[in-house]
């Protein structure tokens, strides 16, 4: 794990390093921790990604994936590095970054929920291992950016 210059991002490794990159930033309308940005933008998961978790745990367990459920809602008070929120282990916390991580033999993933004064960045970086990781990152890059920009729509609609 790095940080990225100039901020409290983390990432995997040096960006030319990564085989996915995506980085989206959004303005927040009040004071908030990492933890309760996260708990905000999931707190009632997305219908169409409940059903892209259910697709990919069909299709990925073939391959000896294990599933991972998706998301479930639920809020959390308090994390601490070693504990899970949802599928995702919790590398890194504090009021300003939370920094969640899925390795499996095909990929590497990270996600960094990070915040500096008024700006929301969700960062995701992925190292992948195999031509399966390669193919799986295919729907998922894509769906990933809609995906947040789906999350910041709700963050701005529940946290007024």
């Amino acid at each position: 794990m790095i940080v990225l210059p100039n901020t409290n991002i983390r990432i995997l490794g040096p960006v030319p390093m990564l085989y996915y990159y995506d980085r989206q930033d959004t303005r927040i309308p009040k004071k908030m921790t990492a933890l309760t940005a996260w708990n905000t933008i999931m707190s009632d998961p997305q219908p169409l990604l409940k059903i892209a978790f259910r697709i990919r745990d069909t299709v990925s367990s073939i391959f000896g994936v294990k599933r991972i459920g998706g998301f479930s809602g639920k809020p959390v008070d308090q994390i601490s590095v070693g504990q899970h929120l949802d599928f995702f282990l919790v590398e890194y916390v504090d009021d300003e970054c939370l920094v969640l991580t899925e390795r499996d033999r095909h990929l590497d993933v990270m996600t960094c929920i990070s915040i500096e004064g008024e700006t929301l960045s969700v960062t995701s970086s992925v190292c992948v291992h195999n031509l399966f990781g390669r193919a799986y990152m295919i729907p998922v890059g894509v769906a990933h950016r809609w995906i947040v920009r789906g999350m910041f729509r709700r963050l701005q609609q529940q946290a007024i």
